[in-house]
C-alpha cells in the first residue's frame, strides 16, 4: 500500500500557518452554534444598509488603498447617522466640539 501512496521515506504534512486560528473558530462555533444567528442579527444589518446606500453600483474607486478609503468613509456616515439617531444631533455636535 505504501507504494501506491508516497514514494518518500517520510510522510509530511502541510499545515497553514494559521491553522490553529480556524481551528479555534470552530471550536468556538461548535460550543455556540447559535453563533451565525447573532453575527447576522447585527453585523449584516450593517452591511446591508450600506449596500442600500450604495446602490447596486460597485465601488467608485480602484485598488485596495481607494476602496479601503470609500468604504471606510462609507462607514463613518453610517456610525455618524446612528450616533445621531441614539443620541440627538445636539450630543454629537458638543461631543465634536469637545
Amino acid at each position: 500500500m505504501r507504494a501506491r501512496c508516497t514514494t518518500e521515506k517520510v510522510k509530511r504534512f502541510k499545515r497553514w500557518k494559521h491553522e490553529a486560528v480556524l481551528e479555534a473558530m470552530q471550536r468556538r462555533l461548535d460550543a455556540m452554534p447559535d453563533a451565525m444567528a447573532v453575527r447576522r442579527a447585527t453585523v449584516e444589518h450593517v452591511f446591508g444598509t450600506l449596500k442600500a446606500w450604495m446602490g447596486s453600483t460597485p465601488l467608485l474607486t480602484k485598488g485596495l488603498k481607494g476602496v479601503r478609503t470609500e468604504m471606510s468613509l462609507a462607514i463613518l456616515a453610517y456610525n455618524v447617522k446612528r450616533m445621531i439617531r441614539l443620541f440627538g444631533a445636539t450630543w454629537l455636535i458638543q461631543a465634536i466640539r469637545a
